[in-house]
């Protein structure tokens, strides 16, 4: 073994990852002194045949849209069209978020975003990422943006609003009449340098106050703010990075993609604000391996050629000089 290594291994990502954090914290100057890098293997290519390593990821903040209206649910024959209702309200308020060509609608949202560079447009020549792969994938073709570097900005560079669910509300098969007293609308939003988290939970609630006022309604709207993880964003200079690359290329023979991703792993942020050090994501899986979906897979090759990737890996680190 060319290297001395520490694991952390942790399987709660998918419902919070409580404490892990607060570990991390604890334990930055005991059982992670002395680590010069970290490499996480959490994420995917951006197609299907060529590796990758990613150096960036958006953060998230996570919010519930509440409007309470009666006392309890009411029945639409004979209140329909004499009060205020709650979900008439929450409709409306959840359509102003976010126009139909992906654009969010929250004044101030954009003013934080880093702007485009020259260096950062030649980054998306020559990557393994075409519509008609992306459209098979999604089984239709319902992409928003004509060209595919657009596709791919909006994906890994760009802020997303996302309306997920409605809580309280009629949802089983069949009808039903009832008008409900309260219901509660979920929605996030994907965050990208140089937003902050406290700047974009107060442009988001500002503006959902605003527009509730024009209803003129009297029922009671509340922002709850859940959730908020910041985005992570890395050189893809870094010796770690250069470490990784030759490792892909001498196990793939090619050079790896340079991606972002769409999606956030607050952990990445956690261990680089208290080890001091670089973290480089070495993605294993194929795009369509159905992240967190049903039949989620890996692909033979994959895997055989992950384990490699890995062992490459750690000699390259080896030979490096991390402090360059």
């Amino acid at each position: 073994m060319p290297v001395n290594l520490k694991f952390c291994w942790e399987g709660m990502e998918e419902s919070g990852s409580e404490g892990l954090d607060a570990i991390i914290e604890a334990e930055a100057d005991k059982w992670f002194k002395g680590t010069d890098v970290v490499c996480i293997s959490d994420n995917y290519w951006l197609g299907t045949k060529k590796p990758c390593l990613t150096h960036g990821l958006r953060g998230v903040s996570y919010f519930h849209l509440q409007v309470e209206g009666p006392g309890a649910d009411l029945h639409s024959g004979v209140f329909g069209g004499t009060v205020h209702e709650p979900m008439v309200d929450l409709v409306h308020l959840l359509a102003k978020l976010v126009d139909n060509s992906g654009r969010i609608q929250v004044p101030g949202i954009y003013d934080q975003v880093m702007p485009v560079s020259e260096a950062e447009e030649r980054t998306y020549e020559g990557l393994e990422f075409s519509h008609t792969a992306l459209a098979s994938d999604l089984k239709r073709d319902v992409i928003i943006h004509a060209e595919e570097r657009d596709t791919l900005k909006h994906r890994w560079r760009f802020p997303t609003l996302s309306i997920h669910g409605v809580e309280g509300a009629f949802y089983a098969p069949g009808d039903k009449t009832v008008i409900p007293a309260r219901v509660r609308g979920k929605f996030s939003l994907r965050t990208v340098p140089n937003m902050e988290p406290e700047k974009v939970a107060q442009l988001v609630k500002r503006y959902l106050q605003d527009e509730f006022a024009k209803l003129g309604s009297k029922n009671k709207m509340t922002v709850i703010e859940t959730h908020a993880g910041r985005w992570w964003y890395s050189s893809p200079n870094h010796p770690n990075f250069v470490a990784g690359s030759r490792a892909t290329e001498k196990v793939y023979g090619v050079k790896p993609d340079l991606t972002r991703e769409g999606g956030s792993i607050p952990v990445t942020l956690t261990f680089e604000e208290n080890l001091g050090v670089n973290v480089l994501l070495l993605p294993m899986g194929a795009a369509d391996d159905g992240a967190h979906s049903i039949n989620e897979k890996i692909d033979k090759r994959n895997y055989i050629q992950g384990i490699k990737l890995l062992g490459a890996y750690l000699h390259e680190v080896a030979a490096t000089d991390m402090t360059a």
